[in-house]
């Protein structure tokens, strides 16, 4: 992960040029509203992206509703935001009902226990066979002699469909408890010696271990080149028949753009672009 000073230096790098480009190329700030509603995994990357937005364009209010994926795509649905925000890809029926996905950034989910957690490295089938309640108790898999308490994210949430499309758990995870956001995730299992959970990596922090999975760590370079497994899109919803305001276009143009890169990438996530 990067440090602090590393986030704020790319951000001041690319608020930067932005700013170069509009003086040279635009005009004056238009006044308006953009409201964004969705994935809570999404917080840090539409954070940073808002708030370079503002900057550039003082007469814009930028808001972010962090409600979860499946809120954030249904707000968006019924005329509530401007634009939503989904850590999944939008299924068969939600395209088919009006909306349209474009992918921002790819993020790794990472793999979580306490700190003082012997394990360091879990397989796919492991991670599977834990969450299925096939494997319960942390000795099975190099640990202490303690039952494996689980701990996962709300129905709903863009986190816990990919991480249960891609460990192949659907219907099937065991879990003691069910939470609403990203960081109640990390606290929860920051707190208990025998908890497992999964994060977005863009939200690991040094208060919990991120495994390897196959031997391979969660980073940026691992999720852009693709040898770590556990991965899924960072997703802007936006509605067919309804277009964007002016203000809605100008950032939705600007996140998709190349000067947010570096951007993106200082949140922790890498650009799909």
């Amino acid at each position: 992960m990067k440090t602090g000073n590393t986030k704020r230096f790319a951000l001041t790098a690319v608020i930067a040029a932005v700013a170069f480009a509009m003086l040279t190329g635009c005009s004056k700030s238009e006044a308006g509203t953009v409201s964004t509603d969705g994935s809570t995994s999404m917080e840090e990357v539409i954070g940073v992206l808002g708030e370079a937005f503002m900057e550039e364009n003082k007469n814009i209010t930028f808001t972010y509703n962090p409600t979860g994926s499946g809120s954030g795509i249904q707000a968006v649905q019924e005329g509530r935001c401007d634009i939503g925000l989904s850590s999944r890809s939008l299924k068969d029926d939600e395209k088919a009902g009006g909306l349209t996905e474009t992918v921002l950034a790819y993020d790794g989910i990472a793999v979580i226990v306490n700190n003082e957690n012997a394990v360091n490295d879990l397989d796919l089938d492991t991670i599977a066979k834990i969450y299925k309640g096939e494997i319960t108790n942390w000795s099975e898999v190099g640990g202490n002699d303690t039952q494996i308490v689980l701990i996962g994210r709300e129905a709903g949430s863009g986190t816990r469909d990919g991480f249960e499309s891609i460990t192949g758990t659907e219907d099937e995870c065991q879990y003691r408890q069910e939470l609403t956001s990203t960081g109640d995730v990390i606290t929860t299992v920051s707190q208990n010696p025998d908890a497992i959970g999964y994060a977005s990596l863009s939200a690991v922090s040094d208060s919990i271990k991120a495994l390897t999975v196959g031997g391979v760590a969660p980073n940026e370079a691992t999720v852009k080149d693709g040898s770590y497994v556990i991965q899924r899109p960072f997703v802007l919803v936006t509605k067919n028949d309804t277009k964007l305001s002016a203000a809605a276009q100008k950032f939705f143009d600007f996140a998709t753009s190349a000067d947010a890169v570096e951007l993106i990438s200082s949140a922790g996530v890498v650009a799909a672009k």
